[in-house]
């Protein structure tokens, strides 16, 4: 009877484990999972001197572990033109963090045998056959000359930023800002009724930085690939989004456009003039985009808008090896697969990229400040930033929304913060 009520017990804490991976981040004490309050209350005082510094006017901050939400507490002005507060459930323009829920959407099509990750585009969007790289540039009109490419965009290419596209008008070199504007490319964001194909098609009748493959240029490649996601299912892309991702995770935060019930809790883009905050003008683009305008335009490389909490149940089901709330988005081994170096030594020996991510590697978790080796990451043009460390099964989210700082330390010192506060 004894041995029957342990292997009972057994069963029972088995259970518990596995329904634990597959259920939705829920609050829990520190000291649960292996944390120290104590310790995490460092996190405050990094804040709130962050902001007496003035080196933001605010921030939303997460840390998860072991599928459990630690810490979620919001510090100082989401809008100082009105005095409100930041709070823990507030919405942020999330930009390039879309990237990996785009390249995300991509391997779940690429598990279902669509395509692939080495097939040219060409294959599926034809305009990109024929492309050549630049050689020479006339500045005075835009004139240039380029070469035949030594082989073409495949769809790995695209997700790891070796493709030779470039950004447009965050771009950095001048010749392509000029191009883009010129070819009207829709770079980032937009209110005007214009359509991810669109902009794409143009992009694919200009030349490249490079030839495919023997570079890492950072790029407008996810705004093809959602393209190619609407051509490889069939559906809208912000659709696809919906309904094979966030409504499956419960991201109910999570959007291009935000539903009029959800625009109170947008925060507004902050930037510092004159000693004080405030709301960023339009330049080129409009800040107000996920709540105005035609709401065409779904940029699968910085489009989205969500929260701290949503963010990080998506990363908490990458943690989990690709199951999340009951349903698996990804196979064990894709995830693998999208969490290993894709791009070789583009990057130095340090850290690297894979298929959704930037990823620390031995040496950079050996320097410190990296969190642990095999930990990815990555941030957003407003400021915000992530990390998910799988050996410690930590999640670390950072949120504010600001442009034009001249020093901001809370993004570094947070995951220290956070690293140090394991107690187990």
């Amino acid at each position: 009877m004894r041995y029957l009520s342990l292997l009972f017990s057994f069963f029972v804490v088995v259970n518990l484990c596995a329904q634990s991976a597959s259920n939705p981040l829920i609050p829990a004490s520190p000291e649960s999972v292996g944390m120290s309050t104590d310790r995490l209350a460092r996190i405050d005082a990094m804040c709130k001197q962050a902001i007496l510094d003035k080196e933001v006017p605010g921030m939303v901050v997460l840390v998860a572990r072991k599928g459990k939400i630690v810490y979620n507490k919001a510090f100082g002005s989401a809008d100082q033109s009105s005095n409100r507060p930041f709070e823990t459930n507030d919405i942020f323009r999330i930009a390039s963090q879309t990237k990996a829920i785009t390249s995300t959407a991509v391997m779940m099509l690429w598990e279902e045998g669509k395509f692939q990750l080495d097939d040219p585009i060409s294959k599926y969007i034809p305009e990109f056959k024929d492309q050549k790289v630049l050689t020479r540039f006339k500045y005075s009109d835009t004139s240039f000359v380029a070469e035949p490419v030594k082989q073409e965009i495949t769809i790995r290419h695209l997700l790891t930023h070796t493709s030779g596209l470039g950004y447009g008008v965050i771009d950095g070199d001048e010749r392509f800002k000029m191009l883009y504007h010129k070819a009207g490319i829709t770079d980032l964001y937009s209110t005007m009724p214009v359509t991810i194909k669109e902009s794409v098609l143009k992009l694919a009748k200009l030349p490249l930085h490079h030839h495919p493959g023997e570079k890492y240029v950072y790029s407008e490649g996810l705004d093809v690939l959602g393209y190619f996601i609407e051509i490889m299912s069939g559906m809208p892309f912000d659709k696809f989004l919906k309904d094979r991702i966030f409504d499956p995770l419960g991201m109910t935060d999570t959007w291009f456009y935000l539903p009029n019930n959800l625009h109170s809790r947008l925060v507004p883009v902050q930037y510092p003039k004159d000693g004080q905050w405030k709301n960023y003008p339009t330049t080129f683009y409009d800040p107000d985009y996920p709540k105005k305008g035609a709401k065409t335009f779904f940029s699968g490389g910085a489009g989205l808008s969500s929260t701290a909490e949503d963010y990080a149940t998506f990363l908490q089901m990458y943690l989990n090896k690709g199951k999340l709330n009951g349903h698996r988005l990804l196979s064990r081994t894709t995830v693998q697969i999208i969490l290993s170096n894709q791009i070789g030594d583009l990057w130095g020996d340090e850290n690297f990229y894979g298929l959704a991510f930037g990823l620390t590697g031995n040496k950079g978790a050996a320097k410190g400040g990296n969190a642990s080796e095999g930990s990815f990451w990555w941030g957003g043009y407003f400021n915000t930033n992530y990390f998910a460390d799988p050996k410690e099964d930590i999640i670390g989210i950072i949120m504010k929304q600001t442009q034009g700082l001249s020093v901001d330390n809370s993004t570094w010192r947070f995951k220290n913060l956070i690293m140090q506060a394991v107690d187990d």
